[in-house]
């Protein structure tokens, strides 16, 4: 396809293009050019000459070492585990929050914390730097050491900050926890990970209602006998039991403890071990390190969204899934300011999101397609927002409708709706819409920079225009290092299909403009009149149809064809079911058509997911596996149980 044939949704400006950070550093090293040609020239350099490549965006993205390190890449233990800058020092408590805790930045604001009851609290990069320390040296007096796991099951508050970087700063290891997670869930990361210690509060409010933290954790502490040490904040304020010689409050720790040194960490140290569910429902502990991490995320965040010290960087989220940590080290270590929303975005107003991104001057909005979805369904006003210049979307794939939605209503049409795939095994993105490239509705338009991406057929050879898998043919930094102690289901999991390939898990395609689309996880894939396609395609056609707010496609066997799609159909309120069958069949296509089924709500994760896995076992009636993630206000019990039919 030739760009001539190719719609153009978004068009950057001049003024887009001309503050690109990613852009100005390519021209310094000689790439010329503003198209998809330069980046693919960038990405061939790049992957060809890592030892350039990474020192050059090392020193272009002021990432410092406190000692230098060997070389950019030692792969000498093979592709698969691979140490990155070796021998280099480097801290990630130094980077985000000590260097700028004097001089120039330090009265700036660097963590603003919005609750769903109205608070607001900041921190600035000065105050940020100062409780880092006095935190660290408790939890240094209180026998945390390096290498230690410390778990972090916690509201995203101001506190989960200076928690996280103060564990950094000892060389311990964070182990940040979905807050969501009932007491067994908590308690197999606690054990698994070995803990010495957890950091939690009292409780959180979801849609104003309360969340008992202390009380689950304390339940799930009956099976982690490592854990010696819990430090709780009062958040709420609610009265919470509280074992002598264990527990301690936050607020009761004192004001002068030994100030302790920053621990010099290698490039490869641990720096924070999160947790993943997999298909088998075990979870995956995902290894990331100081360098790995600083530098991937000051990657996505640089050059990926164009942060730059001057910017406020919003994303709810929670410190459980990978974007938590990314907001605490990416837009932090390059000087930027980073909002942090307890709750939800359309509680307690319908347009909660847009009022939190109005006061606070927000630049660059994180946003889930589940979220503009609930935005666009709760109605409500759209707030001036003068200060926003970009969307960043990631965690599932846009339906074409919500997607113009958020760019024309919101958007204006004036701000990139930058997309953005990864996951947690990665540190951040594989690929991206580049805000400064043309592109398609809910499109991406290539590779982040140092990544050589490419979709393989099922024989292992690059494919165009046809749907394959998303694989990695190198390395780069923030790549987990391993599984916590689990090397062989690592490689199992990432390396064992094609020689020194990553697949990463995803299906995907790239048509004949570069042009790619994620068409959801490869182990969601149906096979329908023979043809290979994502839940993701069947439910964007099936959200045409306005009556339907959200939608969750599954296959499932059947005996005539081999699969069949089945749809689970959140209505809005007041529609009318008439044909909605019907609808579906025109929308989606007669060989793609699914059995629709009306429901009050599809299983998700906190931060919007739809857990699909877990729709289709409850549907079959068959084991559902680990449902930790599983966020309570949307319970798999309003999905129907398949009886009386093939399986």
């Amino acid at each position: 396809m030739s760009d001539e044939q190719t719609t153009w949704a978004w068009e950057p400006s001049v003024e887009v293009r001309n503050r690109s950070r990613l852009l100005r550093a390519m021209h310094q090293w000689g790439i010329q050019g503003d198209d998809a040609g330069a980046i693919q020239q960038l990405n061939s350099r790049a992957t060809a000459d890592p030892e350039w490549f990474w020192r050059a965006a090392l020193d272009d993205l002021g990432i410092d070492f406190d000692a230098p390190f060997d070389r950019v890449l030692d792969d000498s233990a093979g592709k698969t585990f691979p140490k990155w800058f070796p021998g280099g020092s480097i801290n990630v408590a130094t980077l985000s929050a000590f260097r700028h805790g004097e001089g120039e930045r330090a009265d700036r604001l660097a963590v603003v914390y919005e609750g769903d009851s109205g608070q607001r609290r900041t921190l600035t990069f000065a105050e940020l730097s100062e409780q880092v320390r006095w935190f660290a040296a408790h939890l240094a007096r209180l026998g945390v050491k390096r290498g230690d796991r410390v778990v972090l099951f916690m509201p995203v508050i101001p506190e989960s900050v200076v928690a996280f970087l103060a564990i950094a700063m000892l060389g311990a290891i964070a182990v940040p926890t979905f807050s969501g997670y009932a007491a067994d869930a908590l308690a197999t990361r606690l054990q698994d990970s070995g803990a010495v210690a957890i950091i939690t509060a009292d409780g959180t409010t979801r849609r104003g209602g309360i969340v008992e933290l202390k009380r689950t954790a304390d339940a799930a502490l009956t099976e982690a006998p490592s854990v010696r040490t819990v430090v709780v904040l009062r958040h709420l304020g609610t009265d919470v039991p509280m074992r002598p010689g264990r527990d301690v409050y936050y607020d009761e720790l004192g004001d002068s403890p030994e100030p302790v040194d920053i621990a010099p960490t290698e490039s490869n140290d641990p720096l924070a071990v999160v947790y993943t569910s997999g298909t088998t429902g075990r979870p995956k502990g995902i290894v990331h390190s100081h360098g790995g991490f600083a530098v991937k995320t000051a990657v996505d965040f640089g050059y990926g969204f164009d942060v730059t010290g001057d910017d406020v960087v919003c994303w709810i989220t929670d410190l459980g899934w990978l974007v938590g940590p990314m907001l605490m080290v990416g837009p932090l270590q390059l000087g930027a300011t980073i909002v942090m929303v307890e709750g939800l975005p359309t509680h307690p107003q319908s347009n909660r999101l847009w009022e939190v991104a109005a006061r606070n001057g927000v630049t660059v909005q994180g946003i889930a397609p589940t979220a503009a979805r609930a935005l666009r369904a709760a109605g409500g006003d759209v707030p001036m927002m003068p200060s926003l210049k970009s969307f960043v979307s990631t965690g599932e794939a846009w339906d074409e409708s919500t997607w113009w939605w958020l760019f024309d209503n919101v958007g204006g049409r004036t701000r990139p709706i930058i997309n953005f795939s990864g996951g947690t095994e990665v540190g951040g993105g594989i690929i991206i819409g580049y805000p400064f490239l043309p592109s398609p509705a809910a499109a991406f338009t290539g590779s982040l920079p140092g990544i050589d991406a490419a979709v393989y057929g099922e024989d292992g050879t690059p494919v165009v225009g046809e749907i394959g898998e998303l694989v990695v043919r190198n390395t780069f930094p923030g790549m987990t290092h391993s599984f916590w102690h689990d090397d062989a289901r690592y490689v199992e999991t990432y390396w064992s299909r094609w020689p020194d390939v990553w697949v990463h898990g995803d299906l995907a395609s790239i048509d004949g403009s570069g042009i790619w689309t994620i068409h959801g996880r490869s182990d969601d894939t149906l096979k329908l009149s023979g043809r290979r396609v994502g839940p993701a395609e069947i439910e964007a056609a099936l959200l045409r149809d306005n009556r339907i707010a959200d939608v969750a496609v599954i296959g499932v066997p059947d005996q005539a064809r081999g699969q069949r799609a089945v749809a689970f159909a959140v209505l809005r309120e007041d529609a009318e079911l008439d044909n909605l069958q019907a609808t579906a069949l025109a929308n989606a296509g007669k060989g793609f058509a699914p059995t629709v089924y009306t429901v009050n709500s599809l299983p998700k994760t906190k931060n919007g997911k739809i857990m699909r896995r877990i729709i289709r076992a409850r549907f079959l009636g068959d084991p559902t596996g680990d449902t930790s993630a599983l966020d309570p206000a949307t319970p798999i019990n309003d999905i129907p149980v398949l009886a009386g039919e093939s399986k």
